[in-house]
């Protein structure tokens, strides 16, 4: 099924040339301005983690009513690249990214006063909204440079700049807590919030010529969304990396629990065992370059989709009967989040592939996708129990419905390749 040649749609094979792929330093030197801004998002997610019990502590909150500012910030997240994607393709890449950027830096701000959980759930939803503009324009501009496997390439190292932000998140958020308190989070989050929009303000440049742009107009952007949705290749794709990223989230928002109340790890000590999914994450994301030489994007979704709900079963078996306690967690975790790492850069790469005339509406769908499904993963991960079963279940059951998805869908049709 991978060795038939299936077109592009012809929007798209017409947007891609008009645009030179850069290559050498100036690809280096892109893949890298992307990278350290599309990490305010997972910076903005992950740095807090450590704090989470602090924060039920001093706002007298349960754990599960903890969770759901991270599920704040995640529908901020959705939402926000929902209405700065399209806004993207109207204006250009730059504008929405340097608003977006001071609309975090101001919420970061107002986070270190808030009086109640409610209000810094509300605080956090309004920084992922700002951290979307960083996240849904870095895949645009990706989708306005590469094509085809280019474009898996450089998302594979894009995962690599970002993959330092889940490293370095909560240990930075660890050493925060030691010199105070948990509201000194979110000023540093305010800092570098400051110093990614110099970046973006003077590090990158515009990609989306005028002549590329859609019209200022409401109609267009409703006809874009429903031209994306009926499109049954990207509608599951799109379904595949918001089942990926879903298993993700799970991991995010359940492992400051499991890790420090379950096993009793401390802050710091979580921050390294944390760091090392996300070096598993990073590591496979990379290894994809080079399978990407051999075998198609498909091919390797699908592998990784099957290894991803095999080691999921074990993680599921060792953490429900207590077998081999922490490392029976962290080993098959580790296996799970690797898998993943060969999901996350593919199935979005082959999605963008097929609306390269509409890139910013369509990575803002793709990322809708990804950061609502996780906005509803967040707190059912604590309503299961915030445990090391709950985790192993949300996340084994992502895996196996977007292999389910693609399987079908496959079976029924096919999905289609991009041209390369």
């Amino acid at each position: 099924m991978d060795n038939v040649a299936v077109q592009s749609p012809p929007a798209a094979r017409d947007a891609r040339s008009a645009t030179e792929e850069p290559t050498g330093f100036d690809r280096f030197r892109v893949i890298v301005v992307l990278g350290a801004l599309i990490a305010l998002g997972p910076l903005t997610i992950d740095m807090y983690l450590p704090a989470l019990p602090a924060i039920g502590n001093d706002l007298q909150a349960s754990a599960s009513t903890v969770q759901l500012t991270l599920t704040g910030t995640l529908l901020g997240l959705g939402i926000g690249q929902l209405l700065i994607g399209p806004f993207s393709d109207i204006v250009g890449r730059r504008l929405p990214l340097i608003v977006g950027t001071v609309l975090h830096i101001a919420a970061s701000v107002a986070c270190l006063f808030a009086p109640n959980i409610a209000v810094l759930g509300t605080l956090r939803a309004l920084q992922g909204v700002g951290a979307a503009a960083t996240m849904v324009v870095a895949l645009a501009v990706v989708r306005d440079l590469f094509s085809g496997r280019a474009a898996a390439t450089a998302l594979s190292r894009l995962m690599l700049v970002m993959g330092v932000a889940p490293i370095l998140a909560p240990s930075l958020g660890g050493a925060i807590l030691l010199a105070g308190s948990w509201r000194g989070v979110f000023g540093a989050l305010a800092v570098l919030g400051a110093i990614l929009q110099v970046v973006a303000i003077f590090a990158l440049k515009e990609s989306l010529p005028p002549e590329r742009r859609q019209a200022a107009q409401f109609r267009p952007v409703l006809r874009t969304y429903r031209q994306l949705i009926t499109d049954r290749d990207f509608v599951l794709l799109a379904i595949v990396a918001a089942l990926a990223m879903s298993a993700l989230f799970s991991y995010i928002s359940g492992s400051s629990f499991v890790l420090q109340e379950q096993f009793g790890l401390d802050q710091q000590a979580f921050g390294v065992v944390f760091g090392v999914g996300a070096v598993a994450l990073i590591g496979a994301s990379q290894f994809n370059v080079v399978l990407l030489n051999r075998y198609s994007p498909k091919q390797i979704v699908f592998a990784a989709l099957i290894a991803a709900t095999a080691a999921g079963l074990v993680l599921t078996a060792l953490t429900t009967t207590g077998t081999g306690g922490l490392y029976g967690f962290i080993v098959p975790m580790w296996l799970v989040l690797g898998a993943m790492g060969f999901v996350l850069p593919n199935a979005p790469a082959l999605a963008l592939s097929r609306h390269g005339e509409a890139a910013g509406t369509a990575a803002a769908l793709l990322g809708a996708g990804q950061f609502g499904l996780g906005a509803l993963i967040a707190p059912l991960v604590g309503l299961l129990g915030n445990d090391g079963p709950a985790m192993a279940i949300t996340m084994t059951g992502g895996a196996a419905v977007a292999l389910l998805a693609l399987g079908v869908v496959v079976r029924l049709g096919g999905t289609t390749e991009p041209a390369v």
